[in-house]
């Protein structure tokens, strides 16, 4: 190759580079200063706006989320409850008939055949006593114990020495709860 061949291509390689380097130009600004502050102060403002939208939805959103979750928990108790006390209404009227069937069994048996009447009133008695203790029913203890408003109704006071102060002396009706709650109380006579 000439010199003249080595010289060109040389400048080739030089030009190459120009054209290939990035070649920053500024063009000249459309916007004045005081234009490009206000249209970033817009911009800003209109950020704020929605950030603050923003929270406004979250906070109701965690609110409306909070209630439904409370809902639900509420609505899961009562279902429980009704569950567990579902036979509070049935019990409650058949506690007269436990009563009555109580007073029955006191009478003395004359005869054979009172006798006999007198154990079927038995065995019915006992299947109702152990249907309602299926379903949690219990009796409230009441003589001996001490009383507890909770519990028992006080209809009477008498004064025992011998027996401590608060302690009931006799049950005149048996009071029953019902798993932890009470539907009747015992109806007491009280040691002052």
């Amino acid at each position: 190759m000439t010199d003249r061949q080595e010289d060109l291509v040389k400048d080739e390689a030089v030009t190459d580079e120009v054209v290939n380097e990035e070649t920053t130009v500024e063009e000249p600004s459309v916007f004045t200063e005081e234009e490009k502050t206000e249209a970033v102060d817009s911009i800003e403002d209109e950020i704020q706006k929605l950030r603050a939208e923003i929270d406004e939805k979250e906070n109701k959103f965690l609110r409306l989320h909070a209630d439904f979750e409370n809902y639900k928990r509420r609505a899961l108790l009562d279902q429980q409850s009704l569950m567990t006390y579902r036979a509070q209404s049935l019990v409650s009227d058949l506690l007269p008939v436990l009563d009555n069937f109580e007073r029955a069994l006191q009478v003395e048996a004359s005869d054979e055949q009172t006798a006999s009447f007198k154990q079927g009133m038995e065995m019915v008695y006992r299947l109702l006593v152990e249907a309602v203790k299926k379903e949690g029913v219990e009796e409230i203890p009441a003589i001996g114990e001490q009383f507890d408003p909770n519990f028992h109704q006080a209809v009477m006071q008498e004064s025992d020495s011998s027996k401590p102060s608060n302690e009931v002396l006799q049950e005149f009706q048996k009071g029953y709860k019902l798993k932890d709650r009470v539907i009747r109380p015992s109806m007491v006579k009280v040691n002052e």
